[in-house]
């Protein structure tokens, strides 16, 4: 059986996700699979599940679940998933989550956690509003809340090409909010029903969203071994 943690990380857009997933890889080894990511990767790749993909997506249609579910089940039976993955952007739906829950059972894994970080709307709309990222290596900044050491250079990697969503602003954002909010509705149904859902205040400061996410992970992995 396979005992490597599979965690999913729900939150809006702005919820600090991408931010708090590196974070979690750096500590525990974990590998983030962000669907997007795999999709290109695999049709780079030209694997049958990317090529199946390449069409759907040439043709202008959406690629359908199984698909995703096909390119999640090649990525994760690499050597660098073994410590453990955390899911961004899959599953959306109830649909998907029972389908995703399909594929784990093959290797004797299930979903070990979904942890949904929780907003205030009003706020986020703020957060979101201000936020840019290093056009080098996609290290995320705010004007408020998480400004570099040095004004216009990346702590990470010293690039000074800053980039800034086109769709980062209030009127937008407030309709992605609500559009989350009715699509992932019964996804936290769901996980809630089975036990794994895990929810945490992401409305402080990074450090201290990090630190409890941190402590949930380990509590994870300490049930596994």
């Amino acid at each position: 059986m396979n005992t490597s943690p599979v965690l999913i990380l729900l939150g809006p857009p702005g919820a600090g996700k991408g931010t708090q997933a590196r974070m979690l890889e750096k500590q525990f080894g974990l590998v983030q699979l962000s669907t997007g990511d795999l999709l290109r990767a695999a049709v780079a790749a030209g694997t049958p599940a990317g090529q199946a993909a390449d069409a759907v997506m040439k043709a202008g249609a959406l690629v359908s679940d199984q698909i995703v579910i096909d390119i999640l089940r090649d990525r994760m039976a690499d050597a660098d998933c073994a410590k453990g993955v955390i899911l961004d952007g899959f599953p959306r739906t109830a649909v998907q989550a029972s389908a995703l829950d399909e594929l784990l059972a093959e290797n004797g894994q299930k979903i070990n956690a979904a942890i949904s970080l929780e907003v205030d709307d009003a706020a986020m709309v703020e957060r979101v509003a201000g936020r840019y990222t290093c056009g080098g290596c996609g290290e995320g900044y705010h004007d408020s809340f998480k400004v570099p050491a040095k004004a216009g250079v990346c702590d990470t990697c010293g690039g000074t090409e800053m980039k800034r969503r086109a769709d980062d602003n209030a009127a937008t954002v407030s309709g992605r909010l609500e559009a989350y909010h009715a699509q992932t509705a019964p996804l936290i149904s769901y996980y809630e029903d089975n036990g794994a859902l895990q929810r945490i205040d992401a409305m402080g400061e990074i450090d201290v969203i990090g630190a409890a996410l941190s402590a949930a992970v380990s509590a994870i992995i300490a049930l596994q071994h």
